[in-house]
């Protein structure tokens, strides 16, 4: 047994020293686990922490499901021009050419569904990123990619380029972002979500070097744009079914690793003796969530707290098992962000708010609150 694998094995039958066992490397995890009795796969094996309870998840999944539709017919509903639910049902089944069918369809539905698809995603990618790097203050930009992606989208402002090359700026900067932070994490050939988190904070600062640059560069005649795009801004999303179909996209590949992401929480090695891919699994799954952020950024701009208080306070409700906090937290972002883009319309109205600072004044608040009461 390799050093490195015997300081594992140390930690894992009784020795302290976790400090030193976390700089070993995912192979040696593997050589440790195998050395242990056979185990059944965590596909057949359920922790008692981990076991789902249907009788109480059933209530909160239709509790959130009629949150989702009651801000639907709100987004729906107010605005310049109000209408009720007899009005907003006409238009959305008829096929002439009314009022009401144009605001409907045209300007408010696809802001809405845009909204909700964007929030989904920010809150599954964080509820991924905390149990993959084990830190319930993870969010998804702590990898860099919304920073990579504000760059991106910046730089074609300031260019003048056309408006669908925004879209692909923005998800270039965001790739180049996650290729950069796991490139440099890598580090001996393997990394450790410490090491992750620290890269990925060094390059989103760069990253916010970037975007203060392009700012002081632009004219004064792109400047506001800019700015209100960086906080946060649905008022005119690039696509609508794309981002929902990648969310539903990201819980449908997210969904079936639930149970190995409930073993990967405990530690490594549990998770390697039960039969889970620790070496492959958080790859795929990193990916899928820079992808759901990319997307995100690209509908709606740098939207912050989304995904950090969400994922934080559906495990306080509901518990930690995946198979519930995944799909709770995409239903649950999408009906926040939802709410606060309405409030951003009516706030001030007829001025518009930038949502980010909606979900900021919401999320600070929201987020001391939940650190205060998972203290006591």
């Amino acid at each position: 047994m390799t050093p490195c694998a015997d300081e594992k094995f140390r930690f894992a039958t009784g020795a302290r020293n976790y400090r030193a066992a976390e700089q070993c490397t995912a192979e040696a995890i593997i050589e440790v686990a195998s050395t242990f009795p056979p185990i059944r796969s965590s596909q057949h094996h359920d922790f008692p922490a981990a076991k789902l309870n249907r009788l109480a998840a059933a209530p909160a999944f239709t509790v959130l499901v009629g949150v989702v539709l009651a801000a639907f017919v709100v987004a729906l509903s107010v605005g310049s021009v109000a209408l009720d639910m007899h009005a907003i049902v006409q238009a959305l089944g008829s096929g002439d050419d009314s009022t009401a069918r144009m605001i409907v369809r045209d300007l408010r539905l696809p802001r809405a569904v845009a909204a909700f698809a964007t929030g989904g995603s920010l809150a599954l990618a964080g509820a991924l990123l905390q149990v993959l790097l084990r830190n319930p203050l993870a969010d998804p930009y702590v990898l860099g990619v919304s920073g990579g992606a504000a760059v991106g989208t910046l730089l074609t402002m300031l260019i003048g380029a056309a408006a669908w090359v925004t879209p692909l700026g923005a998800f270039g900067g965001a790739f180049a972002s996650t290729v950069i932070v796991f490139s440099l994490s890598r580090g001996d050939g393997a990394w450790s979500p410490p090491r992750l988190l620290l890269t990925g904070v060094i390059v989103a600062a760069g990253w916010g070097a970037l975007v203060a640059l392009l700012l002081t560069l632009a004219p004064d005649a792109q400047l506001r744009g800019m700015l209100f795009w960086l906080i946060g801004d649905l008022s005119e999303p690039p696509s609508t079914w794309i981002p929902l179909l990648t969310l539903a996209l990201g819980v449908g590949i997210a969904l079936p690793f639930a149970r190995d992401l409930n073993v990967l929480s405990r530690g490594p090695i549990a998770a390697a003796s039960l039969g889970v891919a620790v070496t492959r699994l958080p790859w795929l799954l990193f990916g899928l969530s820079a992808l759901l952020t990319a997307v995100a950024v690209t509908t709606g701009g740098a939207i912050g707290f989304v995904g950090l208080i969400v994922p934080h306070a559906v495990r306080l409700t509901l518990g930690n098992d995946q198979r519930i906090t995944l799909p709770a937290s995409a239903l649950a972002g999408g009906a926040l962000l939802l709410i606060a883009d309405t409030l951003s319309r009516e706030v001030v109205a007829p001025t518009q708010l930038p949502v980010g600072v909606i979900t900021a004044l919401l999320g600070v608040p929201t987020f001391l609150y939940l650190l205060a009461r998972e203290r006591r």
